[in-house]
């Protein structure tokens, strides 16, 4: 390959560029790769988002990188805390601050806002399994790499948003020993961690190996002003928008619904329930209960169970982890290697006490002592809070594994063109077990609320219709108090655990094959070409007392789930070719092209073929110019195809049948044609009794989705001023038959609106006093519209000359989100577009259903998401100041389309109601001595300097801490240090 000395000459710039970056720590242009021999260093640089091996710094695919430096010098708790806080991640990802689904210690990666499941994390270029960035031990890590460009003509399906590249560390020589510390400003959340690093090269090969631990602890709702309560702010058609402190309508005293032929003793009851008064027995219904009360009145506080104080806002965790990497070289042409790394993470989440009631398989017969109502309770009448068995929580243990390993090397063909290949073999695996506690057992409960009287002789109560009938082993049961001693020792004895056990795996066994294959005026032409075979396979055990029947409950209540078991393969074959078509003309300093294509064939799903044009211009050699036109595709995961079924407790904010007269809407089996139905949990703000599974659980179709990504950019790296790159990106990716999980919200719209598909889905009560409520709503995982989102990536870094106090970086990342539409049925009747872009979706509404990665939650896409740092260095000293900006949003509504109803429905008043939120921003400051003579390095900073809190969006439109855990920092100004030592 022939080189000018001007190539060598920007190769070497960079390279020094780079390093002196680093404490601004992000570029965006792409960094030298690792490489075979240090010889061939300036000519086989590889970039995410190419197999081509080339010379050149900035290329079509544009990448950010996170260097060494920059994760050294942060005091962020994970590595998942530091890539979700790039601009080009927006929407819902889950952290170990959402309680709910963060119990794991897990944090996924949603480029684009398309949802993680459209983001593929790679190790050193290989598919990562779990995908999970936290458990990666940072002491590993060379730089990140993040291809913001749809890659699925070069890494295949799971390419969609982009590419998030870990890159390790090699041809380490020495040791070095870490440990960090750092508290919160209200002395919790305390972190610690230790790292071991040590490595050794010959010429002959090299080897490096690592241990780490990390530990983090829990920290308390309670312990933050924004979540120590759950407070709503909701209006309705008898009362004007309020705020209140409440939450859960199931309260340890009972959401108790009254019966017909009882209404005149409890005159102008709006709420249709009752509470039991504390301090009364229960068994008497004219003096022993009250109105239920949703809001606090003249009467009395609110009933509502304020479950906030006891969540978490960081789940506690534990990491222990190694790695190992090496390379040996068997000839001068040929080497192998391996790479292994083994994490073991302990982590557990805290939900307030379990939930109990007839929505979740109780029974309270009529004839029960202990219910002085004279009916049955069934159906969605009665519900209650454990408080007795104490919180829920759980606890889970998850190990995670992956190898790389095979052999490479070079050879030359016609015309000395240099080859490189790879045979190599990928596996990985993942094992979780998680141990869930708090919850009752129904199989034990249920006899216990069945016919029961009370024996005058002996003074107690007896299961049975009396002395001659009595039930042995029953023990009688009574909902109605949950105080009272006796059952309190009835809820204790029939608290058990669950279990449930996760095994995934993967492998891949690969070809690759790269080089020149002649010489142009312009330059070599490459082509690189590959085949791999993947299998994925995984395997889940639920404890039988937490395996989930048709009505969302099981055994131990309503924290359901079942077993998962399925797989596939996928054979693949691609083929990339660069051409340098001109070069060193007028107003062409360079010209050159790439052509792409992988060829997949799925087990389950057919084959497909997905392409990549890229054209790069230089007009002049300081100026590049660049686009790419891919086409990116996504098959069904085994998760979307065979996930076992799930308890969930969804909220909706409107059903089309209430006042339904008739007219056959599809959607209104069983309701009542009189026009008196109301739903409850609508008009209450409750949740509904849901399953979420995957698509072959629902007997719901599903297939690939397909779509194209395009992005058009400049890059401006000037001669005439040093240390200045510059480069604006317009990118824009459209997908077709969305795969997403579909939201309660929507089957009942799309139902409602004549997609027929829909209907089977929705259940309702055939009869009784709860006739037409939503007994139970399947949400399976399908194909869902059309996606279309675009906006443009701005960057620029500027390391300034060096002056006597000093030298100085700068250098901002920035993203604008032009657009992101969501059409839920295109071309079909009943289709709706959201505009999601510049606005929070609150939960239960119709947009938050339809969020991609969103599983029914919430997700906020801001209009703009930016970085910027400077950075100082002098002699030994140096000191960074980082700031991250988030842009204002809004949540609600003035477009009748559009409004999410943020604050109740029912009430015209509150329809298109909105707030706008105010942009946030984050400044974390670093300041670091190197004293040389000992060979240690100390740092020390504050994350969040100005303590800034998160926006309140209140308790009825997010799930967690009265906010988005996903965007926002829910701890506070944070004091960190760290102490790294060499030998």
């Amino acid at each position: 390959m022939n080189h000018t000395s001007n190539e060598l000459f920007k190769a070497v710039r960079y390279a020094l560029y780079a390093g002196t970056t680093a404490v601004v720590g992000l570029s965006a242009a792409p960094v030298l790769a690792q490489d075979d021999t240090s010889s061939q260093k300036l000519e086989t640089i590889t970039v995410t988002g190419s197999n081509i091996r080339r010379v050149d710094i900035e290329t079509s695919n544009p990448v950010v990188t996170i260097d060494r430096a920059a994760i050294e010098k942060t005091g962020k708790l994970t590595l998942g805390d530091l890539v979700q806080q790039l601009p080009a991640v927006t929407g819902p990802n889950t952290n170990p601050q959402v309680n709910n689904s963060g119990g794991t210690g897990f944090s996924s990666i949603g480029l684009r806002g398309l949802g993680s499941s459209r983001t593929l994390v790679l190790i050193n270029g290989h598919r990562y399994l779990s995908g999970d960035p936290n458990a990666i031990p940072a002491n590993m890590i060379e730089r990140i790499e993040v291809l913001t460009d749809g890659a699925s003509s070069v890494y295949g399906s799971d390419a969609i948003a982009g590419v998030v590249n870990f890159i390790l560390r090699s041809d380490y020589q020495g040791a070095e020993f870490s440990a960090d510390y750092g508290i919160s400003d209200r002395d919790d959340g305390a972190s610690k961690g230790y790292s071991f690093t040590f490595g050794q090269s010959s010429d002959k090969g090299s080897i490096m190996a690592g241990v780490n631990y990390k530990k983090i602890d829990g920290v308390l709702a309670g312990h933050r002003e924004f979540s120590k309560n759950s407070v709503s702010r909701l209006g309705s058609t008898s009362s004007d928008i309020g705020t209140f402190v409440g939450g859960s309508s199931s309260s340890p005293y009972g959401h108790i619904k009254i019966p017909a032929g009882m209404a005149d003793l409890f005159p102008g009851c709006s709420s249709g329930f009752l509470a039991r008064n504390p301090s009364a027995s229960g068994l008497n219904v004219a003096t022993d209960y009250h109105c239920y009360r949703n809001n606090a009145t003249a009467e009395g506080p609110s009933d509502k169970y304020n479950y906030a104080t006891v969540n978490l806002v960081m789940t506690p965790q534990e990491r222990t982890g190694l790695f190992l990497n090496g390379n040996y070289k068997i000839t001068d042409n040929v080497e192998a290697y391996l790479n292994v790394l083994h994490n073991k993470t302990s982590a557990a989440f805290q939900l307030a006490p379990a939930v109990f009631g007839t929505p979740y398989g109780a029974f309270i017969s009529k004839d029960s002592y202990y219910n002085p109502f004279g009916v049955d309770f069934a159906g969605n009448t009665f519900t209650a809070r454990l408080e007795s068995l104490g919180n829920r929580s759980a606890s889970s243990g998850t190990s995670n594994d992956q190898l790389s390993t095979g052999f490479k090397g070079s050879f030359s063909v016609w015309n000395d063109q240099q080859w490189n290949w790879e045979l190599g073999f990928d596996y990985g695996h993942v094992h979780q077990s998680t141990t869930t506690y708090g919850l009752p057992n129904m199989s034990v409960l249920n006899p216990g609320m069945g016919p029961s009287f009370y024996d005058q002789t002996s003074g107690q109560v007896f299961c049975g219709t009396g002395p001659d009938d009595i039930i042995e082993g029953c023990t009688p049961f009574n909902p109605f108090n949950l105080q009272d001693p006796n059952t309190i020792a009835a809820l204790q004895a029939a608290a058990s655990p669950g279990v449930s056990n996760l095994f995934s795996k993967e492998t891949v066994k690969r070809l690759d094959l790269n080089g020149g294959l002649f010489e142009l005026p312009a330059g070599t032409m490459q082509l690189a070409v590959g085949y791999n075979y993947r299998t994925e396979y995984i395997h889940s055990n639920v404890d039988t007392g937490l395996i989930v029947d048709f009505n969302g409950n099981c055994t131990l209540g309503s924290q359901c789930g079942s077993a998962l078991q399925g797989g596939y393969n996928v054979k693949e074959a691609y083929a990339e070719l660069f051409v340098p078509i001109l070069k060193d003309l007028p107003f062409v300093h360079a010209l050159n092209l790439t052509v792409g294509d992988r060829w997949s064939k799925y087990n389950t799903f057919g084959s497909t073929n997905n392409t990549k044009f890229a054209l790069e211009w230089r007009p002049i050699e300081d100026l590049l110019l660049r686009g790419t036109v891919s086409k990116v595709f996504r098959a069904p995961t085994i998760g979307d195809i065979f996930g076992g079924a799930a308890s969930d407790a969804p909220k909706i904010s409107r059903d089309p049948c209430d006042g339904y007269t008739g007219g056959g809407n599809p959607a209104c089996v069983n309701v009542p044609t009189d026009g008196s139905f109301v739903n409850e949990n609508v008009r209450q703000a409750l949740q509904l009794s849901a399953i979420a599974s995957g698509a072959a659980f629902a007997g719901f179709p599903i297939g690939p989705e397909k779509g194209k990504s395009f992005d058009f950019g400049i890059v401006y790296d000037p001669h005439w001023l040093e240390g200045l790159s510059v480069s604006a990106d317009v990118w824009r990716v459209y997908l077709n038959e969305n795969i997403t999980g579909i939201g309660a919200q929507q089957v009942i719209d799309l139902c409602s609106a004549g997609q027929t598909a829909f209907c089977p889905l929705i259940r309702r009560y055939p009869s009784g006093p709860s006739q037409g409520q939503i007994q139970t709503l399947i949400e399976p995982t399908g194909n869902l519209g059309r996606v279309d989102v675009g906006g443009v990536d701005f960057a620029l870094n500027y390391r300034l000359p060096e002056f006597s106090f000093g030298r100085f970086n700068v250098g901002l990342n920035a993203t604008y989100l032009k657009n992101y539409d969501l059409q839920t049925a295109p071309g079909l009747e009943g289709n709706t577009t959201y505009h999601f872009a510049g606005h929070f979706e609150n939960y239960g509404s119709a947009q938050a259903a339809a969020c991609p990665g969103a599983g029914g939650g919430v997700c906020l896409f801001p209009r703009w998401r930016a970085q910027s740092s400077v950075g100082w260095q002098m002699g030994p000293f140096d000191a960074s100041w980082a700031m991250r900006y988030i842009h204002r949003f809004r949540m609600g509504s003035a477009s009748p389309s559009q409004d999410s109803h943020p604050y109740g429905t029912g009430n015209p008043s509150l329809d298109g109601l909105y707030t706008d939120y105010g942009s946030t921003v984050y400044h974390d400051i670093q300041f670091g001595y190197n004293l040389e003579s000992l060979n240690t390095r100390f740092d020390i900073g504050v994350n969040n300097v100005g303590d800034k809190q998160p926006p309140f969006l209140y308790a009825n439109n997010t799930l967690n801490a009265n906010t988005d855990p996903s965007d926002f920092d829910l701890m506070g100004r944070y004091y960190w240090g760290r102490v790294t030592v060499k030998f």
